[in-house]
């Protein structure tokens, strides 16, 4: 598959899935009469929904990754062409930011804002930490031994890590980077992404370097993260 159409495929795919994102908080929040609790179960089930069908539809494009640290984990263990890294990621982002503003436009909302959202502290690190880490480790042990179940493993995980998690696992930059732009439901202050980002590509490489160890007899080159993609780029 050509370089140009797999990075179209990212930069829509994160944009659905920011859509869902954002969009969900806003509908939940709107019907849930103020009961957080009804709001987050509705962000939870659209946006583990969209995620499994958005790799289902983008995954053999692209791999579907949607997600920087993942682009950043396949191309360590020989999954996709550093060269290839940077495309990549700018389509992540550039899509994260056409999601919240597509959501937005949906719900009549300003198009342009900073969220006022509060998740500080060492426990929303930590829980940052530790959704990355359990998502990677997910997609690396389905991927290398059961690859047909990767998209809904990858959908059920983040179902429920938005309810293990302190931070309600956001586990991805693009997607962390992009909420502080919104000053909804699922918005991020501005001054808190860094420490978010920080701590998804710890639990990153943390889930990398032992998947390593733990599958020592697989080969030095991961074919298949997210989505089956070994024929991805040779096309």
């Amino acid at each position: 598959m050509t370089l140009s159409r797999r990075i179209v495929a990212e930069c829509l795919g994160t944009a659905f899935l920011l859509a869902a994102v954002v969009g969900s908080g806003i509908m939940g929040e709107k019907l849930a009469a103020g009961n957080i609790a009804i709001a987050l179960l509705a962000n939870t089930l659209a946006t583990g929904a969209m995620l499994i069908t958005l790799i289902f539809t983008f995954g053999p494009i692209s791999g579907a990754h949607f997600n920087p640290v993942v682009t950043l984990a396949d191309a360590s263990q020989g999954g996709i062409s550093w060269s290839d890294v940077p495309p990549y990621l700018a389509a992540q982002v550039l899509g994260a930011f056409i999601g919240v503003a597509t959501s937005h436009l949906m719900f009549g909302e300003a198009l342009l804002q900073f969220s006022h959202h509060v998740r500080a502290g060492g426990g929303q690190l930590f829980s940052e930490f530790i959704a990355t880490f359990g998502l990677l480790c997910v997609i690396w042990g389905c991927a290398r031994l059961r690859s047909e179940a990767v998209p809904v493993a990858v959908g059920l995980y983040i179902t429920g890590a938005y309810w293990f998690t302190a931070s309600t696992s956001f586990a991805n930059p693009a997607v962390t980077l992009a909420r502080a732009f919104t000053d909804t439901f699922a918005g991020i202050r501005p001054t808190n992404v860094p420490g978010f980002v920080g701590a998804q590509l710890l639990g990153a490489c943390a889930a990398t370097v032992l998947f390593r160890w733990l599958l020592p007899s697989l080969p030095s080159e991961a074919k298949d993260v997210v989505f089956p993609h070994a024929d991805i780029g040779r096309q």
